[in-house]
């Protein structure tokens, strides 16, 4: 079996050993492969792993020996998954790994966002604090989330954890999920304008698929109230990021914080 990793230094960036996956077969491991090698690179391989390298339908095609393809992530957008499943290819992803850590990535954003903590230190060591009137000194206005509302969008494992760490901090909990659910004691599921017209933090969390692509639009964000903050710690294509961009100078919204962008 030949087993092809295309961009192997995300996955071991020298601190792992290859060994297991050497046992099953012949591997040839690619630290980065760009897009115009996955074709070549992957001629004959049986099993193609990959993390953030694109495997189109194109290449999918120019595979016949294709048999598994392997997303060492989450998201597997990068995959044209319609394609392999036209061919009969699985496609695996890893949904586990990092589901505390983009909870706790999200929550530090909007903490960011709420009390501008490095604006703050920055403003200290400039003496700012010193030269105050007053003994609270605060360089920008800061925002209390307890009784705010949380909306997450996708309701999987991360906007679950996401939702959870928002409540231990006193906020209300609204949901929109694909799959249709029934309101618990803690989470309150509805529709997604239901969702942006309520909620003061709407973080997402859902995958990437031609219906989600710019599920955050000028629309949407017309909804939203002029002080709510939008999180995206998913994908940056789920938002019209010229339409996030105006409604942020426009004041339209408060804030946003993104740790993906679409480029």
């Amino acid at each position: 079996m030949k087993i092809v990793v295309l961009d192997g230094h995300t996955l071991n960036p020298g601190d792992l050993s290859w060994d297991a996956l050497k046992a099953l077969g012949t591997c040839e491991i690619h630290d980065r492969t760009p897009p115009e090698h996955v074709a070549t690179r992957c001629v004959a391989a049986e099993v193609v792993i990959t993390n953030k390298a694109l495997v189109p339908r194109e290449v999918i095609a120019a595979l016949p020996a294709l048999r598994f393809i392997a997303v060492t992530a989450t998201g597997f957008n990068i995959v044209d998954a319609p394609a392999a499943r036209e061919r009969g290819i699985p496609v695996s992803n890893v949904p586990l790994y990092g589901t505390r850590a983009v909870a706790q990535f999200t929550i530090a954003m909007l903490l960011e966002l709420c009390h501008h903590v490095g604006a703050h230190s920055d403003s200290v060591r400039r003496g700012d604090w010193l030269k105050s009137a007053d003994w609270c000194y605060a360089h920008t206005p800061l925002l209390e989330l307890d009784g705010l509302t949380f909306g997450v969008v996708g309701w999987g494992r991360i906007g679950q954890a996401t939702a959870e760490v928002a409540r231990a901090m006193g906020m209300k909990i609204i949901a929109a999920s694909r799959t249709p659910k029934p309101a618990t004691e803690s989470v309150e599921f509805v529709d997604m304008n239901t969702l942006f017209r309520r909620a003061d933090v709407v973080s997402l969390h859902c995958p990437l698929t031609p219906e989600t692509k710019n599920l955050v639009n000028a629309e949407r964000l017309a909804l939203m109230k002029p002080t709510a903050i939008l999180l995206n710690t998913s994908r940056g294509p789920l938002l019209d990021e010229p339409a996030v961009a105006a409604a942020l100078n426009s004041g339209r919204i408060a804030a946003a914080g993104l740790a993906v962008l679409s480029s």
